[in-house]
């Protein structure tokens, strides 16, 4: 079988914010016990960036990158200056696909909306915005920093800044949130006319405060009236919901996140940053680098990074996994094209078995594709398990 590569991507990881929230399971660590004088490691942070891109360059052998995220932490707490020197060096080290999309999470906080205009002059054209919800009380037990003005302002300073493209992270399901509390945050979100948004539940993930002191969430039938009157909320204003916790306007999907979900190609470099990387040959493999922050720095890129091969039996599940948090149609040649391997057996039973339960279209299915139907998407994880190996 030829190899066609698929579509490659960067993900950068910067693992400081100013403080952990509760909820949260990503590598990141409180930006003061690293500072010196103040100021983060950034030139050393930035030196190790470079030489773990590098390590990983021989690996892609000059393919384009067609979209990049920078993601943390708090990407947004590191200086102009840090990113007009990233961005320069990452275009002189890597081809670049035309207008290709790259993505910076930032958080509403005043001090890092002084930086946005500079962002923007750096090259980055696509700003995500981590507001999560906009009642004090919220913010409050979620330990955010930021207030309601200071959401709002956030998206008039991106647009000032000259970001046509901008996600706002909104969550639901939050402690002792009703449904008219969850749809105040989502109607006022919409106000602010992003062309994205991510809305997604919160769950409580192991080794966060949260789950060492689970507070008192909402009930399963008030859970399932915020999804149903939110997503009829978005429908009605032109969000259309293309993923499991993504609404966008049309032709503004995330491109960086459909080529996660598509099984695409990404290098990640940075503190406990990871990939997936594709060779010429079919085999496929993951990457995770070193987590801990002075770990990463400290050590040469070797020492940096974990490969682990992806077993052929395991590939249904890992290509399933991601296709079906889409809700868009797919032929099952795409299996063949991502995967390097002929339709196995036990994956068209599995397909076979789902229709039988009404979780895939029947429909999709004569035409050799494979659809979510309405109650698939609702018990996705059921439907999952079925393409266990």
């Amino acid at each position: 079988m030829s190899i066609q590569l698929p579509p490659l991507s960067l993900y950068v990881h910067l693992p400081w914010c100013v403080r952990k929230c509760p909820y949260c399971d990503f590598n990141s660590h409180q930006a003061d016990r690293f500072e010196t004088n103040g100021k983060l490691p950034e030139d050393a942070y930035l030196a190790q960036l470079l030489a773990d891109l590098d390590a990983d360059l021989p690996y892609v052998a000059g393919r384009p990158i067609q979209t990049a995220f920078i993601g943390g932490g708090t990407p947004s707490l590191m200086s102009e200056g840090f990113y007009y020197r990233l961005m320069d060096a990452l275009r002189e080290k890597l081809t670049w696909a035309d207008n290709a999309e790259i993505t910076m999470e930032a958080n509403p906080g005043t001090f890092e909306q002084e930086k946005f205009s500079h962002f923007r002059q750096a090259g980055i054209n696509r700003l995500s915005i981590g507001i999560q919800s906009f009642q004090p009380n919220l913010l409050k037990t979620l330990g955010r920093i930021h207030n309601r003005d200071e959401a709002i302002h956030a998206v008039d300073k991106s647009r000032a800044a000259g970001f046509d493209n901008i996600n706002l992270d909104l969550m639901h399901g939050l402690p002792d949130q009703s449904l008219e509390m969850a749809m105040e945050d989502l109607s006022l979100a919409i106000k602010l006319n992003p062309e994205h948004l991510s809305w997604y539940q919160l769950t409580i993930e192991p080794n966060t405060e949260f789950y060492r002191r689970p507070p008192t969430l909402p009930e399963d039938n008030t859970l399932w009236g915020i999804q149903d009157e939110g997503q009829a909320l978005l429908t009605q204003h032109g969000y259309v919901q293309y993923e499991v916790s993504a609404n966008s306007k049309i032709n503004r999907r995330a491109e960086h996140n459909l080529n996660y979900w598509r099984f695409g190609d990404y290098i990640g470099i940075g503190a406990g940053a990871h990939g997936k990387i594709t060779l010429s040959n079919g085999q496929i493999f993951r990457t995770r680098k070193t987590r801990h922050p002075n770990h990463y720095l400290n050590n040469l890129p070797e020492a940096l990074v974990i490969k682990d091969a992806i077993e052929q039996e395991d590939l249904p599940l890992e290509f399933m996994m991601n296709r079906l948090r889409l809700f868009e149609t797919f032929d099952l040649k795409d299996y063949e094209r991502f995967t390097y391997q002929t339709l196995p057996v036990p994956l068209i039973k599995a397909c076979e078995t789902a229709l039988k339960q009404g979780l895939l279209d029947t429909e999709a299915w004569k035409n050799n594709c494979v659809k979510t139907t309405e109650k698939g998407k609702l018990f996705l994880n059921e439907l999952l398990e079925l393409f266990l190996p």
